[in-house]
């Protein structure tokens, strides 16, 4: 318990002295509405993305993880120049449930949609971070990427992602770029709503705690 304890106390103090106002998450999805009633209202951009997603989905309209892994290996694959091997099952079924605003264990059209427009907004920044064309992100580099897709971290945080997301030289590819910035993002939006009166600070019982970190 004393271990947990000074573990828990440690990443605490490594965060704490981040102001969440910096952070700039994108906004989210908007709720998920009838299917009719969208279809109407959308405009024909809108619209020609309904269609592709139609196909990507299947039937059912939602994306499950491991449709999403295809189609994003399917998509990545022909990106010479973006250096992954490949997103994983565990990193799409964690994008999923970061996304899944409805908990329906999948993505609908607006959560997708949403999910879509980050990661070729995010695939922009990587790109354009890549200073040598070496098709990964180094550790130099980093801080500027995630800064440019609106998180400035302290010193003490960049390290705890280098450790989570980079491999051994500190350099970070494509699948973990995205997987991380899918997770930063989705818990900055989630910190933002429960700090309700922008104090900075939020409380959370361990029932909120346990809902907010193991689905995710």
């Amino acid at each position: 318990m004393f271990l947990a304890r000074s573990f828990i106390g440690g990443i605490i103090n490594i965060v704490s002295d981040i102001d969440p106002s910096k952070f700039i998450p994108s906004k989210p999805p908007p709720p998920r509405r009838p299917l009719n009633f969208a279809e109407g209202h959308e405009s024909d951009e809108e619209k020609q993305f309904r269609n592709v997603f139609r196909q990507l989905a299947g039937e059912d309209m939602e994306v499950s993880p491991k449709e999403l892994m295809d189609i994003l290996n399917k998509i990545i694959s022909k990106h010479g120049g973006l250096k992954t091997d490949g997103f994983s099952i565990e990193s799409c079924r964690s994008m999923v449930a970061v996304m899944d605003s409805d908990s329906t264990g999948k993505l609908g059209f607006h959560e997708f949609k949403y999910l879509w427009n980050n990661i070729k907004r995010w695939q922009g920044i990587y790109l354009s971070h890549d200073n040598d064309c070496s098709g990964v992100i180094g550790s130099h580099e980093l801080p500027q990427a995630f800064k440019a897709a609106g998180f400035p971290l302290n010193d003490q945080l960049f390290k705890l992602i280098i450790r989570r997301y980079s491999d051994e030289h500190g350099d970070m590819d494509f699948d973990n770029f995205v997987g991380c910035l899918v997770r930063l993002d989705a818990m900055c939006r989630a910190f933002k709503t429960l700090d309700k009166d922008n104090s900075g600070s939020i409380d959370l019982n361990i029932k909120e705690w346990l809902q907010l970190t193991m689905y995710s």
